[in-house]
């Protein structure tokens, strides 16, 4: 695939001056910082100790693994003891698996020549099948059949589990499995760099992709994928651009899947331009690539150009699938097609015997909430042929709050709270609601009920790229140093805002009075 000179002389000031070609990795203490503050990640420090190696499967590698896995079922434990989530023949079968392994002390893979047929291969398949199925509790069974077949130091094994715990919101855990690892390779890094960027760490990830490259490995096509996924998550377009031109340099610029995740990255990152170019000169084009450029147009609020991509798509032969009317869908509720979106939206079954989901569903509750069509909205959601979620309640709950439509705010606002009881915005605009129409016992309330569950809300935060640095700010935090400085300029727009709209109203009174 060809490469566009003016996307080549931005890329060039991100990674032709580095000899090295290497990600510019960010300081150890800096590094320290960012995994001290991630959420669930208390003991991640230990995938700093990257380089060291480690001894063959010995008995304190088995009593760490069963640690973890300890660790896992006691985090469960109040789960389990709930008498609504009765215990399975399956769940039994695993307590006395684990009662059995810790109790024993034999590591050796041929003591049990008798009882344990088990392959490294079968039970890595196994694993990443449980991983992609986000199955945490039959991925653990296969954990622990791994460490009673003596396969748990096994390099692939090792992978799989990380790629489980990791799909399976447990870094902590994968980083703990990545640290025992004695020996690791390519998949391994690249498994745990996936999980990092799930969680869309950036900085993380490039640290981890540094000293895989310091350890001599290099990565492969689907370890930048993953450094591309956490670029996406985390709107970081300088390091995204200095990750396509290393995939250039090692000629993966030419794959499929990666200029997708690079079409992704400057969809997400706003250069939409650049996600266009590299979309028209790609070969074989499959849906994921149709899908992603439908997607980002639709993100920018570009529902036209996302339309006529999709009629190019059929015209050109290519089946859509349900992402791609998802695509649509979501372009035509951010620009107030109302019947374009309902033209769409009956087409799935219609045209293309794709069946709407949640998600479709929610489109369009979205779209006609959007609009005012609120008692549309709700009769909507009251003929839907699957339940609908919290998502859905939530979206209407929304439009209603704008348009001012109280009653049907708080039957969406009491609908999702029996779907997510702790939410916390929830309770205040149920709360608020109620207040707006003077049931203040009412109000009090659902507040009372905040207050005695410990229900708080969590504030919001936004972020900017600068200099090839991601900067968060949050709501109501001061600790930023320059906090002076940004409060400043934000009074300063404000007044500019008033007076460009005094200005503006004096304006129009005079031309009304000009034309009277």
């Amino acid at each position: 695939m060809g490469f566009p000179f003016r996307l080549g002389k931005k890329l060039s000031q991100s990674f032709v001056h580095t000899q090295s070609g290497h990600f510019k990795p960010s300081s150890s203490r800096k590094l320290t910082q960012i995994l001290h503050k991630s959420k669930n990640q208390s003991n991640a420090l230990r995938v700093l100790d990257l380089i060291t190696p480690k001894p063959t499967f010995t008995a304190s590698l088995r009593q760490g693994h069963l640690r973890l896995i300890q660790g896992v079922l006691h985090s469960d434990s109040d789960q389990l003891s709930n008498p609504s989530f009765p215990a399975s023949h399956s769940s039994i079968q695993f307590s006395n698996l684990f009662d059995e392994l810790f109790d024993s002390s034999s590591v050796d893979s041929h003591s049990y020549p008798e009882s344990v047929n088990f392959d490294a291969s079968v039970i890595s398949h196994a694993i990443s099948s449980c991983g992609s199925k986000r199955d945490r509790h039959g991925g653990i069974q296969y954990h622990c059949a791994a460490i009673r077949s003596g396969f748990v130091a096994n390099v692939y094994i090792g992978s799989s589990l990380i790629s489980l715990y990791g799909k399976c919101n447990e870094l902590k855990n994968a980083c703990k499995v990545f640290d025992e690892m004695p020996v690791r390779n390519v998949v391994s890094w690249t498994s745990i760099i996936s999980g990092f960027a799930l969680e869309w760490q950036v900085d993380v990830c490039l640290e981890l992709f540094s000293e895989m490259r310091n350890s001599g490995l290099k990565p492969n096509d689907f370890t930048y994928a993953s450094v591309l996924s956490a670029c996406t998550g985390s709107g970081a377009l300088g390091q995204g651009r200095c990750a396509h031109g290393q995939t250039i340099q090692l000629g993966f610029d030419s794959y499929v899947h990666i200029v997708n995740a690079l079409m992704s990255m400057y969809c997400k990152c706003g250069a939409v331009e650049d996600a266009l170019y590299m979309f028209e000169n790609l070969d074989g084009k499959d849906n994921v690539s149709w899908n992603t450029m439908i997607a980002g147009y639709a993100q920018h609020g570009l529902p036209l150009q996302a339309i006529g991509l999709f009629e190019e798509m059929k015209t050109r032969g290519v089946e859509p699938d349900a992402i791609t009317l998802l695509g649509v869908l979501s372009s035509c509720c951010h620009a107030g097609l109302v019947k374009e979106g309902r033209h769409y939206f009956n087409s799935m079954v219609e045209e293309h015997g794709i069946q709407p989901e949640l998600d479709h569903y929610s489109c369009i509750v979205d779209l006609l909430g959007r609009a005012g069509l609120l008692d549309e909205a709700r009769d909507f959601i009251e003929k839907m042929p699957i339940r609908p979620n919290a998502v859905i309640w939530g979206s209407l709950l929304s439009s209603c709050r704008v348009h001012g439509s109280v009653w049907i705010g708080i039957k969406a606002a009491e609908s999702r709270l029996l779907m997510e009881p702790r939410c916390a915005s929830t309770h205040v605009q149920l709360a608020n609601l109620y207040a707006s129409l003077g049931c203040w016992d009412e109000a009090a309330r659902v507040r009372k009920l905040m207050k005695d569950k410990g229900i708080k809300t969590s504030p919001g935060f936004s972020w900017v790229e600068i200099s090839n640095e991601v900067h968060r700010f949050r709501a109501e935090d001061s600790s930023n140093p320059r906090m002076v400085q940004i409060i400043g300029v934000l009074d300063s727009l404000a007044d500019h805002m008033v007076r460009l709209k005094t200005s503006g109203c004096e304006l129009q009174m005079q031309e009304e009075e000009d034309a009277s």
